[in-house]
């Protein structure tokens, strides 16, 4: 199992997953952390004067073709990835990684390998009022 955490620092969550720097990929086997990696990660500061993705028509944020097109980048070096934790992020985002087969996960955990752990042993709260 791979689970992918936003992070800035490589050691606390990342508020934002637009937002975030990058990856932290751990590797997981029988419930236990063998591995971990740093991955570059697509993210808003890439996209400067692209489409802001606002919805056409008052839809809402994160569902037009252009915010769609900018969650498959982020999506794309975690496409080995089952599960995604971050400190927040949008709901088109999370659907849009739910459309990859990759579980999100949105905590107020701030250091990651907390969060990793507590993902494994099943602990980890899944806070839906933090999707904007």
């Amino acid at each position: 199992m791979k689970i992918a955490v936003v992070t800035d620092d490589e050691t606390t969550v990342c508020q934002h997953f637009g937002r975030a720097e990058y990856y932290m990929v751990f590797t997981a086997e029988n419930g236990k952390i063998t591995g971990k990696e740093r991955r570059d990660k697509m993210g808003h500061r890439h996209f400067v004067g692209q489409e802001s993705g606002q919805g056409s028509g008052g839809g809402p944020h994160g569902y037009d073709a252009a915010s769609q097109g900018k969650h498959a980048s982020m999506a794309q070096s975690i496409s080995d990835c089952q599960v995604l934790i971050a400190g927040g992020m949008g709901m088109g985002a999370y659907d849009s990684m739910r459309s990859y087969n990759i579980e999100s996960i949105v905590t107020d955990v701030e250091i990651i390998e907390d969060a990793v752990k507590r993902y494994l042993e099943g602990k980890l709260t899944n806070l839906m009022d933090r999707l904007h």
